[in-house]
């Protein structure tokens, strides 16, 4: 008895006992912190940007998730190297960061044989 009076407030002060409360934001599903900059649809998903202070992270969402099939997402700073995901997945590729303090970024996604990019975004 003197055990469960004492784990049951520990238990219920971690969300442990209750569940998580509340709903959790939009960026945790992505992967990718920060404020979503650019979203550019395309025929088989959506390409998703988002920036920090210093940072700036890309994600492909396929429009319909179901079997694993090719999705890539790539998202470069000027003047730098792209970084890259790519392979078989069922929803999401990524989250792909890249530092972008005082830079330009360009991003790239593909779901299946359809893609999209932003061009230079963030400037």
């Amino acid at each position: 008895m003197a055990v469960t009076l004492l784990v049951l407030p520990l238990l219920g002060s971690l969300g442990l006992v209750l569940g998580p409360t509340g709903a959790a934001p939009a960026q945790a599903a992505s992967g990718c912190s920060g404020r979503l900059a650019k979203t550019v649809k395309f025929a088989t998903g959506t390409l998703r940007v988002y920036e920090t202070r210093s940072y700036a992270c890309a994600v492909t969402v396929a429009k319909k998730p179901g079997a694993r099939r090719s999705m890539r997402v790539s998202i470069q700073p000027r003047g730098g190297r792209a970084v890259v995901d790519s392979g078989k997945f069922t929803q999401l590729a990524g989250p792909v960061k890249v530092h972008a303090l005082n830079r330009c970024v360009r991003a790239s996604g593909s779901v299946g044989g359809s893609s999209a990019s932003t061009g230079w975004i963030l400037c």
